[in-house]
């Protein structure tokens, strides 16, 4: 059955200490999700659990993100994610410690 996206969200997420990119993109997930309320399912006739839920998330090492923890910050749906090159590192100026910025779109289809 073909789907057709319903909702993009955008977050942003950062670990400030330790470099992280895990840590980064579960924030931008929650980020993301803090600006939706997605109120259309009973007027359509959907389930939460209907949704097709794809993360794109942007960070310098997308090898380095477990994907299973960034998919488990979405409570319903069936999840994937997609690291790719994106985000930013900032150094502290000891060169001791790594701030990671990682960027996330939510993109949530539905059955057409």
């Amino acid at each position: 059955m073909p789907h057709a996206r319903y909702v993009t969200e955008m977050g942003m997420g950062v670990d400030v200490h330790g470099g992280d990119y895990t840590k980064a993109a579960r924030r931008a997930v929650s980020d993301a999700l803090r600006h939706s309320s997605l109120n259309f399912f009973r007027v359509l006739d959907f389930q939460p659990d209907d949704m097709q839920i794809t993360v794109k998330i942007g960070v310098q090492d997308p090898s380095a993100v477990d994907v299973d923890a960034v998919a488990a910050e979405l409570p319903y749906g069936t999840v994937s994610v997609e690291p790719e090159l994106g985000g930013l590192n900032v150094p502290a100026e000891s060169g001791q410690d790594l701030m990671v910025i990682a960027n996330a779109a939510v993109l949530v289809h539905l059955p057409a």
